[in-house]
């Protein structure tokens, strides 16, 4: 993911941010059964009153992109907005058995609770078993580990909905064009996720016989890569409709690229919802039309899962003892039409 400056993350907390899961998870939790905001079995859930004391622990990657920042920023002001949950946070880093290491620390101070977003899913599994052996329960977030007896929870984004929403909003605005042609910029070709977002714009195309693929890059979520795999793009291919790139801090980099070609004559489709996408969107001045969701108020809501976990609590608004296993947001695609509804989530 993706996964970059730092600014105050609280609106993205309180916002419509939520919209994804936090939403769900933070509306109640009390340590004394409160009638109505019970679950259909009288188990306690999760709200916003004091309850027994958790020391979360967070472990994320080096925040060198926009939505790394904003993910350790929404899980820091969370978890600021609990008077009973301590946050210990690791430096982060992009090194594996760096991370590793700052796990392991964390499992040696005996957190309550650990929340890992992985730099590598694969490569940090044996650590999240190694917690979880130790009687620490798990948040997987976003980037999965190997195993499931890594975790007890996994939230994260939906890779594969996020490449077939993108691919349905660009197939709709083309589908009278005949012979439409779309290029694509992705992410890095050696995270699974970038796969999946492939997956499901190809699979949203096929749905459009009168729009073909004609070109793909792989930049590496950064403004310089995205600028130079643009322009090169751009150079190979003198004519297309619509264009996906996966990333809006790459797309900072293909904005320019694009601008600097003097072409308009195509429409843009970004990925993650940065404020800067939002804010051009919402202007409607360049070819950049809509972004594709890919929310990291996710990190909020793992700090809400850690402490129901933390505090044996359930999710408010569910019959269930425990809190799920799993939960996956949704991309929801930003438009002109709906883009002030989603700017308090935009990150910089």
């Amino acid at each position: 993911m993706p996964h970059i400056p730092s600014t105050s993350r609280r609106g993205l907390l309180f916002g419509t941010a939520a919209v994804s899961a936090g939403a769900l998870l933070t509306a109640c939790t009390s340590n004394e059964p409160k009638k109505q905001e019970q679950a259909t079995n009288n188990a306690p859930v999760a709200d916003d009153k004091p309850g027994k004391a958790v020391t979360i622990g967070f472990a994320g990657p080096q925040a060198d992109h926009g939505w790394l920042n904003a993910i350790n920023q929404n899980a820091k002001s969370r978890a600021e907005k609990y008077s009973d949950v301590t946050l210990e946070i690791t430096e982060g880093s992009n090194d594996t058995a760096a991370q590793i290491g700052q796990v392991q620390t964390l499992i040696n101070k005996k957190v309550d609770v650990l929340v890992i977003l992985p730099a590598d899913g694969k490569a940090l599994t044996q650590v999240g078993l190694q917690a979880m052996k130790a009687g620490i329960p798990v948040v997987n977030l976003d980037r999965v580990f190997a195993s499931p007896q890594a975790y007890r929870c996994w939230i994260g984004g939906d890779n594969y909905g996020m490449g077939l929403n993108a691919g349905n909003y660009i197939g709709e605005q083309l589908k009278d064009k005949p012979n439409a042609k779309v290029v694509e910029l992705a992410g890095l070709d050696n995270l699974e996720l970038t796969k999946q977002r492939t997956q499901g714009f190809d699979d949203a195309l096929r749905n459009y016989p009168n729009i073909k693929k004609v070109a793909r890059q792989a930049a590496d979520f950064t403004v310089e890569s995205g600028q130079a795999k643009m322009a090169q793009l751009l150079q190979a291919q003198s004519q297309f409709d619509a264009l996906w790139n996966h990333d809006d801090d790459q797309g900072v980099g293909a904005l320019r690229a694009i601008a600097q070609a003097g072409r308009d004559d195509f429409l843009m489709v970004g990925g993650a919802g940065a404020k800067s996408a939002m804010d051009a969107i919402k202007a409607d001045n360049s070819v950049l039309k809509a972004t594709v969701l890919y929310p990291p108020t996710m990190a909020a809501s793992a700090i809400d899962l850690a402490r129901a976990l933390g505090q044996g609590k359930g999710v408010s608004g569910m019959a269930e003892l425990e809190i799920p296993a799993s939960l996956t947001l949704y991309s929801a695609v930003v438009t002109k039409d709906n883009v002030d509804e989603y700017l308090p989530t935009g990150f910089n």
